[in-house]
């Protein structure tokens, strides 16, 4: 096995050659939004190390013999060298690692946006834009078996987020009519679980008032918003 990096080159080195594309990505992915093919970490890593190869490389044709003399004398001073004008040394570490990769996966995600502006949101899924702008309301999906569940969707319920599957945990849960309309709340519920992928129709119904639930909405009333898992 190889030895680990010890003197200050080889760290900066090993540095130079992966923080620049992390910085790349995890900026590409906090303003674009995360998006299905990049779920798998080995393909995130992938990209950083991708990115971290194009940048070393314009670095290398727009200052590559500033860069070259700098290594070499921190290579042969150590620490001592680099002690001695820390501020050069961190405006170049600032610049290289922070601002070029930050100005690039800016300029990258404004030019696609531009492009197919349809693709790229910061929220990935509808059912993370379902959740993420309703207040309390009550809640009723349709099994694949026909069957309503339902319940309370309050402050203390919480719904998975991207990349987790959807999934929705109900403070409260209610019985349900075979035609999906709310009768009473179950006797001493603690809650229900719900899975997204055992539905095929899930309902928010917002309530009389903004309070606890006094009652539910009638049956007969459309859901404010609705959304369809797929099959």
């Amino acid at each position: 096995m190889g030895q680990s990096p010890s003197t200050p080159l080889q760290i900066a080195l090993l540095v130079l050659f992966v923080l620049p594309g992390v910085t790349y990505q995890f900026l590409r992915e906090r303003w674009r939004g995360p998006v299905p093919g990049e779920r798998d970490l080995g393909e995130r890593v992938l990209r950083a190390v991708a990115a971290s190869v194009v940048l070393d490389t314009l670095y290398l044709i727009a200052a590559g013999p500033r860069l070259v003399r700098f290594a070499r004398h921190a290579g042969a001073g150590g620490r001592e060298s680099v002690a001695q004008q820390p501020r050069s040394a961190g405006l170049l570490a600032l610049v290289l690692f922070v601002v070029v990769p930050a100005v690039a996966a800016a300029g990258v995600t404004w030019w696609q946006r531009r492009r197919r502006p349809a693709r790229y949101r910061s929220t990935p899924t509808a059912w993370d834009h379902l959740f993420s702008r309703s207040g309390p309301c009550f809640v009723r999906m349709r099994l694949r078996d026909g069957a309503w569940v339902g319940g309370w969707y309050g402050s203390r319920s919480y719904a998975t987020s991207y990349p987790q599957a959807p999934e929705v945990y109900l403070e409260s849960a209610w019985l349900m009519r075979p035609d999906g309309s709310f009768v009473r709340p179950v006797r001493d519920s603690a809650g229900i679980h719900i899975r997204a992928a055992d539905t095929d129709v899930l309902e928010l119904l917002s309530p009389p008032t903004a309070a606890a639930p006094p009652a539910p909405p009638a049956a007969a009333v459309p859901a404010a918003r609705t959304t369809q898992e797929p099959e």
